[in-house]
């Protein structure tokens, strides 16, 4: 067996290894059918759309030769570690934490949090920029969660909205 394409080979070794978990973790709720979903469906179903394409994706790397090989760089470990962050701390405000004292923050600090930090990863960071994707998300995700499926989502921290 010869790699004709590394980064693919592991695109597709990533996609596939995230296909099975979420088809593992699928198994552990009621599936259901296409006329009723049960709640394990969906993940069952992207679980195996995943894994499909990463056969795939693995497939293409084993078999169409690319030009440099497909190399594999180095690690941008800034990137990972900011996108990383971004999403602890938007679980965290969203959520508060309890054990430090830290009541939720509600949907919108949470995202401007999110989007703020996540931003941070790229090359250029402009806050204009940054805040105005804040807002627009935070504005749409009001929109999306609050009003149209009227989900129970404190939108505002705790000590605002009490």
């Amino acid at each position: 067996m010869h790699l004709k394409n590394q980064k693919d080979f592991l695109s597709g070794l990533l996609f596939m290894v995230c296909g099975v978990s979420f088809a593992w973790g699928a198994s552990r709720y009621s599936i259901g059918n296409a006329a009723r979903m049960g709640p394990g469906y969906f993940p069952l179903v992207l679980g195996a759309v995943l894994t499909v394409l990463g056969v795939f994706i693995v497939f293409k790397a084993l078999v169409f030769e690319t030009e440099d090989g497909g190399r594999m760089g180095g690690w941008a470990w800034r990137p990972v570690g900011f996108v990383v962050l971004a999403n602890v701390v938007f679980g965290v405000l969203i959520g508060g934490l309890a054990s430090v004292g830290l009541p939720p923050m509600g949907l919108v600090a949470s995202i401007f949090a999110l989007v703020v930090i996540a931003a941070r990863a790229g090359q250029e960071f402009r806050w204009k920029e940054v805040l105005l994707l804040a807002l627009v998300l935070a504005l749409g995700s009001y929109l999306t969660f609050i009003v149209l499926l009227k989900l129970q989502i404190a939108v505002w921290p705790a000590f605002v909205a009490a």
